[in-house]
């Protein structure tokens, strides 16, 4: 009798445990990264990458603790406040085992509780205001209140709002039965850089409204007869779309151990492999005429490119930049005519990692650098020589010196300024060299080569940047473009000069680039 009560208990409690999600990984390594060893060509982001559970390996790459915490608490990382200056400086990998079918709730938690264990951190829960897109209610509203009926917004397709005649793209919203809060939930975040609206009419109840404006890329093409959705929000509904200081919840750390305890010996073994190479692979030259390139990360381990020619798949594979955008040619040596010759289509796998993996872009990076390598011979190395970039360098600098106790890093802010909307970045604690080197990601078009601080600026220093996108800018924004845009908009390079007294100056420079020592133009066979 008692070996049967025994064996119930048992049972119960394996019954109750197997309801229980886990909230540890199984194992962890944490280090801090490598920096720039290895290969690491300029246009190359040092910002944290990963965050994907890969048939049970989770990865997170040149990941601050700022950056950690953000993650785990599923917050921006300038929600995370409090905390000493390093934890938006020094960076780790953090490389964990987890279930493979583990939610990313699960794996928030996971995160946390590895963080509390590793880093000794504490954090609170809070409010602080932040600057905010709202929706705020006019004095006459006008809007009709709903009768009832089926909620929802409708736009009609954009081939039946516009004519041939009137190309200018005009956006239609027809709504019914809709709270504010759904209204704000549903204007345009290309408008407000993906910052989430706020809904603070104080309007109770359901509405009956339509809505036209114009696509912000239509914006300067369509000059006096566009509308921009803040000018439309207000002349049609009545209401406002404004910045506001609105309170937002925030992860305030209260304390952290700069450096994580030691990982416990052999941990690297009882983590997941990661692949090395495809295991299958077929290389063909793509259909004659073919000339679009497609990038697909597909289930079962799966990559998929169509139509890249060999110099475009070395790009790709070091990530050397934008391959349609960025002028980086000299950012690789060696590339000869012919590497321009023929187009391919590449489908590639790891087969063996189950039917629901997917590659991330960094490993799948990884593994077409060995796949370039076994199929085409090509061996390469990195060697610092002149290359076309930008000096950065101070005429009248407009800046203001840092806060010693500020944490450092650049946030976007919710702006709007004149007829054309802008980006606004709001910096603090941040150095020149930083600076620069993040010009290439915020400039896109308007910074084509990277950018090196010339300015003898030393220290850290506060400021705040604003400028409207290249396809807003009349006359197309190229690079350096000095010709003022008639509706107020600025380039990046324009606002560099004129509110940050910073210029940009084309010149060679020595940086790394990838060599190309050997290649041949066609693969071996499949």
């Amino acid at each position: 009798m008692k070996r049967r009560i025994c064996t119930l208990v048992l049972c119960l409690l394996a019954c109750a445990t197997a309801g229980i999600a886990q909230t540890t990984f199984e194992a962890a390594d944490i280090h801090a990264s490598a920096g720039t060893s290895g290969i690491r060509l300029p246009f190359i982001n040092s910002e944290m990458r990963g965050g994907y559970n890969r048939a049970g390996r989770y990865e997170l790459h040149n990941a601050t603790l700022t950056d950690l915490i953000a993650t785990a608490w599923g917050v921006e990382t300038d929600k995370v406040t409090g905390g000493p200056a390093w934890m938006d400086t020094d960076q780790f990998e953090v490389v964990a085992k987890a279930p493979v079918d583990a939610s990313p709730e699960q794996i928030r938690l996971m995160l946390q509780a590895l963080l509390e264990e590793r880093f000794k951190l504490t954090v609170h829960k809070d409010q602080k205001p932040f600057p905010q897109y709202a929706l705020t209610a006019g004095k006459h509203p006008l809007l009709k209140e709903s009768a009832g009926g089926e909620s929802g917004c409708q736009s009609p397709p954009q081939n039946a709002q516009n004519s041939a005649s009137d190309p200018i793209a005009v956006m239609n919203m027809v709504c019914h039965n809709t709270t504010m809060a759904q209204l704000a939930s549903r204007l345009p975040r290309n408008y407000s850089q993906a910052t989430p609206v706020v809904d603070l009419t104080g309007l109770k109840g359901s509405w009956d409204f339509s809505l036209k404006w114009t696509q912000r890329s239509q914006l300067a093409a369509a000059g006096a007869e566009g509308i921009s959705i803040f000018d439309a929000v207000e002349k049609q509904l009545g209401l406002k779309l404004e910045v506001q200081m609105v309170p937002m919840p925030v992860i305030v750390v209260d304390g952290a151990n700069r450096r994580p305890t030691d990982n416990l010996p052999g941990v690297s073994k009882s983590l997941p492999p990661i692949p090395v190479q495809f295991e299958v692979a077929d290389i063909k030259p793509s259909a004659p005429g073919s000339d679009q390139k497609s990038f697909r990360l597909m289930p079962g381990g799966r990559l998929d490119l169509r139509g890249f020619t060999l110099k475009d798949l070395i790009k790709l594979a070091w990530e050397i930049a934008d391959l349609d955008v960025i002028d980086n040619d000299d950012m690789l040596v060696g590339a000869t005519k012919g590497l321009d010759a023929t187009r391919f289509d590449i489908v590639a796998a790891v087969s063996s990692a189950g039917p629901q993996y997917r590659l991330d872009t960094d490993s799948a990076r990884l593994l077409l650098r060995a796949l370039l390598a076994d199929r085409f011979q090509l061996t390469t190395h990195t060697e610092d020589r002149p290359v076309s970039a930008y000096a950065m360098v101070a005429v009248k600098p407009k800046l203001r010196r840092a806060d010693p106790s500020s944490r450092p890093g650049c946030r976007n802010a919710p702006a709007r300024s004149g007829y054309v909307p802008i980006f606004q970045l709001h910096c603090q604690s941040t150095t020149m060299a930083q600076l620069a080197e993040k010009l290439p990601a915020f400039g896109g078009l308007y910074v084509n080569h990277p950018v090196f601080d010339a300015t003898g600026l030393e220290g850290a220093w506060d400021f705040d940047l604003s400028w409207s996108p290249p396809h807003l800018i009349r006359g197309g924004g190229e690079t350096g473009a000095g010709a003022a845009d008639p509706n107020g908009g600025l380039t990046i390079v324009e606002a560099l000069d004129r509110q940050l007294g910073l210029k940009l100056v084309p010149q060679k420079h020595p940086m790394p680039v990838l060599v190309i020592d050997r290649v041949e133009l066609k693969p071996t066979d499949n």
